[in-house]
C-alpha cells in the first residue's frame, strides 16, 4: 500500500500554480506585502461567495473569533457560550479578551451544538453565543436564534472549517451576527500561511473589525482605540483567490469522496460513518468515523501507510489549559464520549477512488475484518 495523506496541499498548489505564480512575483516586485489591491479583491470576492455583506481580512483564525468577539461587546469577565469539542483557539479567544468560555454539549448524531444545552448554560453574564460548524457541517442555526434573542446576545459563527457550506441555502459566514473563518492552509478553502477573515452584513460592525485589526487606525497615526496587528497578507490573498475560484468543484469532490466512504465502508461491524444533518449542504471539510479502541485501530491505520489522525483527542474544557475553570469529567458526556471513538480519515479534492479503497481496506482490516 502507498502512503496515502490526511490531506494533500501540494496537488492543489500543483492546480493553481501557473495562476498564482505570476500574481506572487508582482507582488515582490511591486513590495505590496500587506494589505492591498489583492487584499481587496479577495475580501470582496470571498464576501460574495458566502452571502455577506462585508468580508475583512485578518492574520489568522483565532485573531478572527476574538475581533469578533471584540466588536460585538464582549468584555473581561463576561460569559461565551461554546461547544466543548471545537478547537482550542474558540477558548482561546474568548480568554485572550478576559471572558470566560463556557462549555456545552453537542448533539451524539453530528456533534454539533446541542441548542437546549446552550439555553441551559445562559446566565445574566452571557454575551455571546458561538456556535461551531464543526467537519465542514453548519450548526442549527435556526433553533439557536430565538436562544440569542431571548437572552439578547448575539450569534457569533466559528465558519473555520465550513467555506462553501450551506444550512437552508444560507452560507456558513452569513447566519450570524457576525462571523470569523480561518484560512490555515489545510482548510476548504487554505492560504499560502496563516490567514483569516471576519464576515458579517453589519457594515458598523466591519468597520469596527478593519480599525482594530489595524492599531485602532482608519487614518495612519491616528488611534482611535487600543487595537492589534492583524492584517491578511497580500501573497496569502493572491492564492486565497486562485482557490475560492476553484472551492465549489473542490467542494463538490469532497462531497463525492464522502459518498464513496459511505458506500466502501457501510455496514462495517464496529464502525460509524458520519451522516449529514437534514437541511445542510456538508463541504466535508473532515471525513470522521467512530469507532472503539480507537487508538489502537489509529496506530494500524498509521502503520499501514494511511494518514489518519484525531480532531480532536481532548474536549478543550478538559485540558490543563483551562483546569482552572473547574469543569469536571462528565460536564459534557456527549463531547466527551466522542473524544475517546473519532477518528478522520484523509479526505481532500484530489482524493482518488482506488486511495479510498485502499484506506477502507485498511479501515476494515483494523476492525477485525478480512
Amino acid at each position: 500500500m502507498t502512503n496515502i495523506p490526511l490531506v494533500d496541499l501540494r496537488a492543489q498548489q500543483a492546480e493553481i500554480a501557473a495562476e498564482v505564480e505570476p500574481q506572487i512575483l508582482d507582488v515582490l516586485r511591486t513590495a505590496g506585502f500587506v494589505g492591498g489591491p489583492h487584499v481587496a479583491a479577495f475580501e470582496t470576492a470571498y464576501a460574495e461567495y458566502v452571502g455577506a455583506g462585508h468580508c475583512v481580512g485578518v492574520a489568522n483564525g483565532t485573531d478572527a473569533i476574538e475581533l469578533a468577539l471584540r466588536v460585538v461587546g464582549v468584555e473581561a469577565g463576561d460569559e461565551v457560550i461554546m461547544p466543548a469539542n471545537t478547537f482550542i483557539a474558540t477558548a482561546e479567544a474568548a480568554s485572550r479578551i478576559g471572558a470566560v468560555p463556557v462549555p456545552v454539549d453537542v448533539d451524539p448524531d453530528h456533534l454539533l451544538i446541542s441548542p437546549d444545552a446552550v439555553a441551559a448554560a445562559i446566565t445574566g453574564k452571557t454575551r455571546a453565543i458561538v456556535p461551531v460548524h464543526l467537519y465542514g457541517q453548519v450548526a442549527p442555526i435556526e433553533a439557536l436564534e430565538p436562544i440569542a434573542a431571548a437572552a439578547g446576545v448575539p450569534i457569533v459563527e466559528d465558519a473555520a472549517q465550513s467555506q462553501g457550506a450551506r444550512r437552508h441555502g444560507r452560507g456558513a459566514g452569513s447566519l450570524g451576527a457576525i462571523a470569523a473563518t480561518s484560512f490555515y492552509p489545510g482548510k476548504n478553502l487554505g492560504a499560502s500561511g496563516d490567514g483569516g477573515a471576519v464576515t458579517t452584513n453589519d457594515a458598523g460592525l466591519a468597520a469596527r473589525v478593519r480599525l482594530l485589526a489595524n492599531h485602532g487606525s482608519a487614518v495612519k497615526y491616528q488611534h482611535d482605540v487600543i487595537g492589534m496587528n492583524s492584517r491578511l497578507d497580500a501573497i496569502h490573498a493572491v492564492t486565497l483567490k486562485a482557490k475560492l475560484a476553484r472551492l465549489e468543484d473542490w467542494n463538490e469532490r469532497r462531497r463525492q469522496a464522502a459518498g464513496r466512504y459511505a458506500t466502501l465502508l457501510s455496514g462495517v461491524p464496529g464502525l460509524r460513518v458520519p451522516r449529514t444533518m437534514p437541511g445542510n449542504s456538508d463541504v466535508w471539510h473532515l471525513y470522521v468515523v467512530r469507532v472503539e479502541d480507537r487508538d489502537r485501530v489509529l496506530a494500524e491505520l498509521n502503520a499501514a501507510g494511511v494518514g489518519a489522525a484525531l480532531h480532536y483527542p481532548e474536549p478543550w474544557h478538559l485540558t490543563p489549559a483551562y483546569a482552572g475553570l473547574g469543569h469536571a469529567a462528565g460536564s459534557c458526556p456527549v463531547a466527551e464520549r466522542a473524544a475517546g471513538e473519532i477518528l478522520s480519515l484523509p479526505l481532500y479534492p484530489h482524493l482518488t477512488a482506488d486511495q479510498q479503497e485502499q484506506v477502507a481496506t485498511a479501515v476494515v482490516k483494523a476492525l477485525g475484518g478480512p
